[in-house]
């Protein structure tokens, strides 16, 4: 199985190889003023991704840990990219069709925004979660 995507004006595709993990809704400051709202992003593999229009991908690095990805030509918020790590986060609003997945958690909810509530049953919490046990 694989998921194709894109930004808005077609200039940056991308392919995910394989299954999508259920995405992340991270409503950090840096992820709303990324986004425009809260950023949901599932976590892939990096060697299970092939882009296209790389060219047109500006990186802006918002850490010492992360870079941001988006389309240079539309502006379209597509990658949340940790350094150092062997995946990336992509974001779910870039998918063509079906990704046959659910919002799993929330991130950074102390952060969000007041003019939203987080309404569905995912789990919730003031930071990332802790790893599993």
């Amino acid at each position: 199985m694989s998921h194709k995507g894109s930004c808005l004006c077609g200039a940056v595709t991308f392919e995910v190889a394989g299954d999508l993990a259920g995405p992340d809704g991270c409503h950090c400051i840096a992820c709303r003023k990324h986004s425009g709202h809260f950023f949901v992003s599932t976590d892939v593999p990096r060697a299970s991704v092939t882009t296209n229009g790389d060219q047109n991908i500006t990186w802006f690095r918002s850490s010492e840990k992360v870079r941001r990805g988006f389309c240079s030509t539309c502006g379209s918020s597509l990658f949340w990219d940790p350094l150092g790590r062997d995946w990336t986060g992509i974001a779910m609003g870039a998918f063509d069709g079906s990704t046959k997945t659910h919002l799993h958690v929330h991130v950074y909810t102390a952060e969000k925004g007041d003019y939203y509530e987080i309404a569905d049953d995912a789990p919730q919490f003031n930071t990332v979660p802790p790893p599993p046990q």
